[in-house]
C-alpha cells in the first residue's frame, strides 16, 4: 500500500476544485486505504466495481439512529440501496415509469416549465440561477409526474432539501440534521399514503401521472405500500439535487468556455452529446459507496468482505486512460461510458429523465441573449457528494419583477 500520500479525507477538498485533489490519488495511489475505506479514483476500477456483483448497495447512508423510524422506513425502501432479488422487482417497476418513449412525450410539458422559469429569471438582473432556475426545475418537472398539485410544490421543495440532511456529510455537519430529515420524511409518507389511498378509493384519479402508472404496474409486480411510499420519495429526493447541480454546473463549465458555449448557441443540435460531456467534466454525484459483499482484489489490492469501498465518480471521469485530455470540456466528445450515471444494475433509472431535464433547461436559459456570470464568486454547498453550487448569481440585462411560483406557503392539507 503506497504511503506516498496522506490519507484521502473528503472532508479536506476544495468544493470549488476537487479535480485538482483527487489527480495525484489517480496517478499515484489509485485503490487508496484512507482507515476502515477504500477510495478508487480510476475509471477501470470504478468501472469494474460499478458492474460487479461482487460489491452491493445494501446499506444505508451514514448510521441512522433508531429514533428516526420514519426516515429509516423511508430510505430502507429506496431502490438506490437495494440489491436483487428486491432491487429486481422494484426496478421492473420503476423502469416501466422512465422508458425513452415515456420521457419523450414528456418533453412539451418539461420545456413548458423551463420556459416559465426562464421568463422569470429573465425578469431579474442580477439572479441566482440555482434559486431561480436549477433548484426549482427539477422539483416542479417531478411534482408534476407524480400529480402533485401546484400548490404543493414549494412544501415539496423544502421537504426535499430537508430530506438530504441526512446525508453523511451533512449530518457530520450539523447537530440537527437527522431531526430535520425525520419530520420531512414523515410528513412526505404521510402525504403520499394518503395519496395512494385516494386513488385506490377513486378520489384523486389522474392516469396521466407516474403514480397511476405504478399502481398499474404493481398489479403484476406486488410490492406493498411501503416500497410504493419509499419510491415516490425516491422519486421525489433522487432527482431534485442531482439534476440541480447538471443545470448549474453545466452552464458554469460553458461559461468558463465560451467558445464551447458559442457552439451551443449556434447549434443547439450539439446538446445530446454536450449532457454527456458536461455529466463527465464535472459530475453532479462526485462519489458514491459500495460494500464489498465477498473478498475481493482490486488492482493487486486485497478486499475483505464487509469493507466499504468508495468509488470517486468525478476522478474517475477525468481519467486521461479513457478520456484522452480529459481536463478539458469538449462538446462533441465520446462522453459515452462516463461514470455519471452509474453502470450495471444500479445505473441510474432516471437518467433518460434527467438527461432531457438537462437538454431542455439548458436550451430554454441559452434563449436568453444576455445571460452571463455575475461578479459576485460562486458559493459551493458543503457537500462533496452532491456536488454543486448553492448560489450562482448570473447577469440576465432585465429589471427585477416579482418572485416566481416557488414561494413560501403553508404544508398542504392532505385528506
Amino acid at each position: 500500500m503506497s504511503r506516498i500520500l496522506p490519507p484521502f479525507r473528503p472532508e479536506d477538498v476544495d468544493p470549488a476544485d476537487p479535480y485538482a485533489s483527487y489527480r495525484p490519488y489517480r496517478e499515484l495511489d489509485p485503490v487508496h486505504r484512507s482507515g476502515d475505506t477504500w477510495y478508487l479514483f480510476r475509471h477501470a476500477d470504478v468501472a469494474r466495481v460499478l458492474t460487479s456483483r461482487l460489491h452491493g448497495r445494501g446499506a444505508l447512508p451514514a448510521a441512522l439512529p433508531e429514533e428516526c423510524p420514519h426516515l429509516r422506513r423511508t430510505v430502507t425502501n429506496w431502490l438506490v440501496f437495494m440489491d436483487p432479488p428486491e432491487h429486481t422487482r422494484v426496478r421492473a417497476l420503476v423502469a416501466k415509469s422512465f422508458t425513452p418513449r415515456i420521457v419523450e412525450a414528456l418533453r412539451p410539458r418539461i420545456r413548458r416549465l423551463a420556459a416559465e422559469l426562464t421568463g422569470e429569471l429573465a425578469a431579474a438582473d442580477p439572479a441566482d440561477l440555482v434559486a431561480g432556475f436549477a433548484a426549482p426545475f427539477p422539483i416542479l418537472v417531478i411534482s408534476e409526474l407524480l400529480g402533485v398539485p401546484r400548490t404543493d410544490r414549494p412544501w415539496f421543495r423544502e421537504r426535499a432539501v430537508d430530506l438530504q440532511q441526512a446525508t453523511s456529510s451533512r449530518a457530520a455537519r450539523r447537530s440537527d440534521g437527522f431531526a430535520v430529515a425525520e419530520a420531512a420524511a414523515r410528513e412526505l409518507a404521510g402525504y403520499f399514503r394518503a395519496e395512494l389511498a385516494g386513488r385506490r378509493a377513486g378520489r384523486s384519479p389522474n392516469a396521466a401521472d407516474l403514480i397511476a402508472a405504478m399502481l398499474a404496474a404493481e398489479e403484476s409486480i406486488p410490492l406493498g405500500d411501503d416500497v410504493l411510499v419509499g419510491t415516490c420519495i425516491h422519486l421525489l429526493t433522487a432527482g431534485h439535487e442531482t439534476t440541480t447541480n447538471l443545470v448549474a454546473k453545466g452552464l458554469l463549465a460553458l461559461f468558463s468556455h465560451p467558445e464551447q458555449l458559442a457552439a451551443l448557441r449556434s447549434d443547439p443540435g450539439l446538446l445530446p452529446g454536450a449532457v454527456e460531456e458536461l455529466v463527465r467534466y464535472d459530475s453532479p454525484v462526485q462519489m458514491i459507496s459500495r460494500w464489498a459483499k465477498e473478498d475481493d482484489e482490486i488492482a493487486g489490492h486485497g478486499v475483505r468482505r464487509g469493507e466499504k469501498v468508495v468509488l470517486v465518480l468525478g476522478s474517475a471521469n477525468r481519467d486521461a486512460g479513457r478520456f484522452p485530455d480529459a481536463d478539458r470540456l469538449d462538446i462533441r466528445r465520446d462522453a459515452l461510458r462516463h461514470t455519471g450515471f452509474g453502470m450495471g444494475i444500479h445505473y441510474c433509472v432516471g437518467a433518460p429523465l434527467a438527461r432531457a431535464e438537462a437538454e431542455i433547461g439548458l436550451t430554454e436559459l441559452l434563449r436568453l441573449p444576455g445571460l452571463s456570470p455575475a461578479e459576485e464568486p460562486v458559493r459551493y454547498a458543503d457537500d462533496l457528494i452532491f456536488h454543486g453550487p448553492e448560489r450562482m448569481m448570473v447577469r440576465t440585462g432585465a429589471p427585477r419583477k416579482g418572485r416566481g411560483e416557488l414561494r413560501d406557503k403553508p404544508p398542504p392539507a392532505r385528506g
